[in-house]
């Protein structure tokens, strides 16, 4: 199944990359932001007997190594199949 991990700082933490691009926007004319954040995506395939099964899996995985959870928040987005057989043409 594949598996879709967005991971963001929380909204606590100052996101100085998140800054540099919005003031880099800024520069070419892009003014009309009121915030930007930038986070990471990771796309995993597991093998599971069910959705739930992967997203608990992928939650662990997400808990041991993938995210910070002092600094990061994640969601784990266990995607349909006609997503993957979408996304592998978009290749």
């Amino acid at each position: 199944m594949k598996v879709r991990v967005l991971i963001r700082l929380r909204s606590s933490i100052l996101d100085v990359q998140g800054s540099a691009v919005k003031r880099a926007l800024g520069g070419l004319g892009f003014d009309d932001l009121d915030d930007l954040r930038v986070g990471k995506m990771i796309e995993l395939e597991v093998r599971a007997a069910s959705p739930e099964a992967a997203r608990g899996r992928v939650d662990e995985m997400c808990r041991k190594l993938l995210a910070n959870p002092l600094l990061e928040d994640y969601t784990v987005e266990v995607l349909p199949a006609g997503d993957l057989a979408q996304a592998r043409a978009g290749r």
